[in-house]
């Protein structure tokens, strides 16, 4: 009597017009017990923690140093150097049986050891066998023996939509392995975290300090994105999350692997996003591609035909709208790649075929190690070549010498390993050559410039 009650019910609004509600409560036990269980059961086991502990130096005399220089040199600037240990937490992906784990490179950074936590409580030390800044990367290795460890399956991240469900599994907070749900609420994110190709998932699944080298999976229990950082005023998850791809992870995976070095893609030129100016100016309907601003004579680009003033439009059929999708789509394809392009010249659309190379090495690479009376003493620097600012994300025409390490001396006070050497006393520096012969002149003080983290820095020394 009750079901006939319900249908005549249902009628009833049909005809008065009014819709029926598609929202409804559980009908029967099965529906009721719709749940991620099953999933996280499958993909958690190969979700673990990341433990890494590192010798932060500082110096002592804090009260002695110019505010001006704790911009760059940190809160403690320039006084003699004390130790202390620090401890860092994240969470790491099994990606391989045999123990290869993903995680963020900021987790385990300057790292003196590293422990891996697995699922089932058991600990294992973990080597390092990449560290890939760039991309904020790092694939790590524990030895299990023969056991077989769970892993999960890398996914296709160009297949993403925003809307899909996606589950987030970490250790925020070190509260322990946690799980959370969410939808993908944007793609190709850009100048939103530490990696020089900015294209992140974004999803507002609840991500956590702690949740860093942790897993982004979808409903086929597939991982599609390392969780990488969250945007918070207050620390805490506001459901803005955002994931290095897949597609991105598997090339530092492939390196891992195959015990080979990350070389990435080179198209040695300037680009440039279009924006509404530029379009309108091109005649375009909407800023969109990306535009050529300048290339050096060995890029397979220039080769190919392709011109500074050009605009590239797509890559293998995948649109380009912004250089931060270009930059992405090469760091995740491969050396020896054929790719087909599409640009526009005035109103004419083209298409070329390119060949995928590394960057020129046009400079010798020599190492060198700066002693004598200077304050530069205790660097170890080599030349900058094309194929260096790539990795370091440096411009085409960028000059200097990089540093590579920094041993005991004056220098280890204030330069760090990455920092780029511009010149010295308003000479340019160009070459280790060039460096060491303005280091030999007598000087009564010393002008620093260099670069670090793209900002260019200079110092006055007695």
């Amino acid at each position: 009597m009750t079901r006939i009650f319900i249908a005549v019910l249902a009628v009833m609004f049909m005809v008065s017009g009014v819709k029926a509600d598609p929202r409804s409560v559980p009908t029967d036990r099965q529906q009721i017990l719709l749940s991620f269980a099953p999933l996280v059961k499958r993909t958690a086991p190969a979700v673990v923690n990341v433990y890494a502990k590192t010798i932060e130096r500082q110096q002592a005399n804090d009260a002695l140093v110019d505010p001006f220089f704790k911009q760059f040199f940190g809160q403690n600037g320039f006084g003699p150097p004390r130790e202390r240990v620090a401890n860092s937490l994240g969470s790491g992906v099994i990606v391989d049986s045999t123990g290869i784990i993903v995680t963020n490179n900021h987790v385990i950074k300057n790292a003196t050891n590293i422990r891996v936590a697995l699922a089932d409580k058991r600990e294992f030390a973990a080597v390092l066998v990449v560290a890939d800044e760039r991309t904020d990367l790092a694939v790590l290795k524990i030895d299990v023996g023969e056991e077989a460890l769970p892993t999960l399956r890398l996914a296709n991240s160009d297949n993403l939509e925003v809307g899909d469900l996606v589950l987030a599994i970490g250790n925020p907070f070190g509260v322990g392995q946690t799980v959370t749900s969410g939808i993908i609420s944007g793609l190709a994110r850009t100048d939103v975290g530490a990696s020089d190709y900015q294209s992140f998932i974004q999803t507002d699944a609840a991500i956590n300090p702690g949740n860093s080298g942790g897993a982004l999976v979808n409903m086929r229990g597939e991982l599609i994105g390392i969780n990488s950082m969250i945007y918070s005023k207050s620390g805490g998850s506001i459901g803005l999350g955002f994931s290095i791809p897949a597609n991105m992870v598997a090339t530092v995976v492939q390196s891992a692997e195959t015990g080979q070095k990350i070389v990435r893609p080179w198209f040695g030129g300037t680009f440039q996003n279009v924006t509404q100016d530029i379009a309108d100016s091109l005649g375009f309907a909407r800023p969109e591609g990306v535009l050529v601003v300048a290339l050096e004579p060995e890029s397979p680009l220039a080769k190919a035909g392709i011109q500074s003033g050009d605009v590239m439009m797509a890559m293998d059929g995948k649109s380009l709208e912004n250089a931060q999708e270009l930059n992405y789509l090469l760091g995740t394809s491969h050396i020896g790649d054929a790719k087909l392009i599409e640009f526009r010249r005035g109103a004419q659309s083209r298409q070329v075929s390119i060949k995928l190379v590394a960057a020129p090495e046009t400079t010798k690479r020599l190492e060198a190690t700066i002693t004598g009376r200077t304050p530069l003493a205790g660097l170890v620097v080599t030349n900058l070549t094309p194929e260096m600012s790539e990795q370091l994300g440096l411009s085409k025409d960028a000059v200097g010498v990089v540093v590579t390490d920094v041993k005991d001396g004056p220098a280890q006070r204030f330069m760090v390993k990455g920092d780029v050497l511009r010149e010295v006393n308003g000479t340019p520096i160009d070459t280790i050559e060039t460096l060491r012969r303005i280091l030999m002149q007598p000087s009564h003080g010393w002008l620093i410039g260099f670069e670090r983290g793209g900002q260019k820095v200079f110092l006055r020394l007695g």
